[in-house]
């Protein structure tokens, strides 16, 4: 029986093997990128992969991971975003400095639009989980396709999910970071979009914050030593960051 199993498998492998061979691309047979459907910012939506037109594994895999982190409930802040948020995980001295007594959580998803975290959070990471505090910035990711208006929509109704799905829950709404080493219209979009959902602030359960001024110089330009790609932060930039919201969290955590 084993050595019948052993072979069964051996000719499976061997099988695939061929295929992969055979399905190799050559240089007059490379297969384009799948089109994928457009996605409104405020309807939630899987993150998709342009190669195979299915959902990114990354992102399935990152969003089945928070699912279990939710299921624990004992994390007192969740931080939730794209990429920014994500690059926490590179700053662990500063984040257990300015954090690690909240035991705080991190569910930021590189590449994440607004679609993709409303999806999230409806679909498990908010499931039972009821952290003191939840720290939510989204939106860059979004500022190529879509326009302020749609944008502002998105985050609204990522905080009237998170509304629903923990009431008791507070949101500090933090403003999108400034993007780009000089003033541009994207920048300009952003801060539309900033100013737009600066108005869910009710100083009950949803604060908004924006420290965006904090990472630029003078005459508006970002630093290299803050964003060193002009988007995502620095061990200086994300020691701004913690410093910026600490006087928030802490009135918030009482």
């Amino acid at each position: 029986m084993k050595f019948t199993t052993r072979l069964l498998a051996a000719a499976a492998l061997c099988a695939f093997s061929q295929t992969l061979v055979a399905q190799t691309p050559t240089a007059t047979n490379v297969p384009l990128a799948t089109t994928l459907p457009p996605q409104a910012p405020d309807v939630a939506a899987p993150k998709m992969d342009p190669k195979t037109g299915e959902v990114n594994v990354s992102f399935s895999s990152s969003h089945i991971r928070f699912v279990e982190i939710a299921k624990k409930n004992q994390s007192r802040i969740l931080f939730l975003g794209d990429s920014i948020t994500a690059g926490w995980g590179g700053q662990k001295e500063i984040w257990n400095t300015a954090f690690g007594a909240y035991e705080p959580a991190n569910f930021g998803i590189g590449g994440d639009r607004t679609q993709h975290v409303l999806w999230r959070i409806t679909n498990g990471e908010l499931d039972g989980f009821t952290p003191k505090v939840l720290v939510l910035m989204i939106g860059t990711n979004n500022s190529g396709q879509d326009s302020a208006e749609r944008i502002a929509s998105g985050v609204t109704k990522i905080v009237e999910t998170i509304r629903a799905k923990t009431p008791d829950t507070k949101v500090l709404l933090l403003a999108i970071f400034p993007r780009g080493e000089t003033p541009s219209p994207t920048r300009e979009k952003l801060k539309s979009v900033n100013a737009q959902i600066g108005k869910l602030d009710d100083q009950k359960s949803v604060f908004f914050l924006d420290i965006g001024d904090k990472f630029l110089g003078a005459d508006g330009t970002l630093a290299k030593e803050i964003m060193p790609d002009f988007l995502h932060l620095s061990p200086k930039g994300y020691q701004i960051w913690a410093d910026a919201i600490a006087p928030s969290l802490e009135r918030l955590m009482k």
